[in-house]
């Protein structure tokens, strides 16, 4: 796939997607490593087909999964033994030298991942919490914003003061779908509560 910059596509969506065999260590109670392998890899594709077909680039450190991301067309960009924030900051950095004047990075854990082409602003940095206002699902930036990634426990308030540090004009979009995560127990639930079905 071609992602370098043309006047016709200038946003490109970045997914950090671990290695599918390690993903979802949290829902065990649950379910068996199999079964929590099938839906870390069932839920990271419907991310990546939400935004199709917008230009999509996938960071890891996982053979597996950079080869499941080529045959969905993602650009693959390689970050071995980074951690989430230094990949991220990889990723967004090659976009940027791509070109790009926008990306938007995602969890790959999304359930209702179909707005995501609807997120991002022209110069403005955009938050996306999730349900519980603790993490930051999507972060949507103008390429050429120093912008430090934060994730963990506690980033969306982070990624505000973040956001407000760097000076450059930002909101906050509280959404009720791409607010829904899955990494607990609780969130599947919640989840298959919603009216309509989940996952991709």
């Amino acid at each position: 796939m071609d992602l370098n910059h043309s006047d016709e596509h200038r946003e490109s969506f970045l997914i950090p997607v671990k290695s599918f065999l390690e993903a979802k260590e949290r829902l065990a109670e649950r379910f068996g490593p199999v079964e929590r392998q099938a839906l870390a890899q069932r839920l990271a594709e419907g991310v990546l087909r939400s935004v199709h077909p917008a230009s999509v680039a996938i960071v890891c450190d996982d053979d597996a999964v950079a080869s499941w991301g080529r045959d969905l067309d993602a650009l693959v960009i390689w970050a071995p033994k980074k951690g989430l924030n230094a990949a991220v900051a990889h990723g967004v950095a090659t976009l940027e030298a791509k070109g790009f004047s926008t990306i938007t990075v995602s969890h790959a854990d999304l359930p209702f991942p179909e707005a995501l082409n609807s997120v991002s602003i022209a110069g403005t940095i955009v938050l996306v919490p999730d349900r519980h206002r603790d993490g930051t699902n999507v972060i949507s930036l103008p390429t050429g914003v120093a912008f430090n990634f934060s994730y963990g426990p506690g980033s969306f308030h982070r990624h505000v003061a973040e956001a407000e540090r760097t000076g450059s004009p930002f909101m906050i979009l509280d959404h009720a779908e791409l607010a829904i995560d899955i990494d607990r127990s609780d969130d599947i639930d919640y989840a298959q509560a919603q009216t309509r079905p989940w996952g991709p």
